[in-house]
């Protein structure tokens, strides 16, 4: 049977979509209490939970899209080209993940200052998506060393250290507080993990179960809309909600 390699798995577009929603409607809870200063807890409790639902959701489906595109990418070239293509692939666009991270960490620093973003969701996912090259060859070892990464990052959870320069491993020093916070332990434990399920459920580039066909429905394709612009949407949705607060008066913003 041939293989259409221009096609795209909608159902992962609709949980990105999801995921989509669901971080806009934190965030605008976030800003109204962070801004507005309204009794939100965000902290702890069933917001904070949706938060890491949220995060693990978008994580997770990083590592099933980068597994669906490593499968595409072994129809379009030659083993020995691909090897070359592949890891400058993902290398440009991690990269590209990652300056967008470190935009985000310099906006925060000058509008925050005190929990500005140091590693955050962007960086760990720029940083991921280069990691991530020699493990999507891996089938069931992604999921052993995804695990490993997981309990070794809420085991150092439980601790604190006198030096900083390896918070964005996972390594939290004391006093640390920044807004927006994700490292490589645990959370490329979700990545590795999100790849053996890509690899599981979607072996060379094609969806192995079944599925009924919902992408033509109104609601599915907006959500499917939201998925594939996701980054564009996490760059921007923060901005006009900061600003749709002000100007309405519910959120008093200063530079300092």
């Amino acid at each position: 049977m041939e293989i259409n390699l221009q096609k795209r798995f909608w159902e992962i577009d609709f949980l990105r979509g999801i995921a989509i929603i669901m971080m806009v409607l934190y965030h605008l809870l976030y800003n109204l209490h962070y801004f507005a200063h309204y009794n939100v807890n965000v902290y702890s409790g069933f917001w904070m939970y949706f938060a890491r639902t949220t995060a693990t959701i978008f994580i997770f489906l990083v590592g099933v899209s980068l597994s669906i595109s490593f499968s595409r990418a072994k129809h379009l070239s030659s083993r020995v080209t691909m090897e070359t293509k592949l890891f400058l692939k993902y290398l440009r666009r991690g990269l590209k993940v990652f300056s967008w991270g470190l935009i985000i960490t310099s906006i925060t620093w000058v509008f925050l200052r005190e929990g500005f973003v140091i590693f955050g969701i962007l960086h760990l996912i720029g940083i991921s998506i280069i990691l991530a090259y020699p493990f999507l060859k891996l089938r069931y070892w992604n999921l052993l060393i995804g695990l490993f990464c997981i309990f070794i990052g809420a085991y150092l959870k439980s601790f604190v250290f006198n030096f900083c320069w390896l918070s964005w491993l996972g390594f939290r020093p004391a006093k640390f507080y920044t807004v927006d916070y994700f490292p490589l332990l645990p959370w490329f434990g979700v990545v590795l993990i999100g790849i053996f399920f890509g690899n599981l459920f979607y072996p060379d580039y094609s969806r192995k179960f079944q599925l009924a066909d919902f992408s033509s429905l109104s609601g599915v394709k907006m959500l499917c809309f939201l998925g594939k612009h996701s980054l564009l949407i996490y760059l921007l949705h923060q901005p006009i909600i900061i600003a749709v607060l002000y100007l309405f008066g519910i959120a008093k913003v200063s530079l300092f």
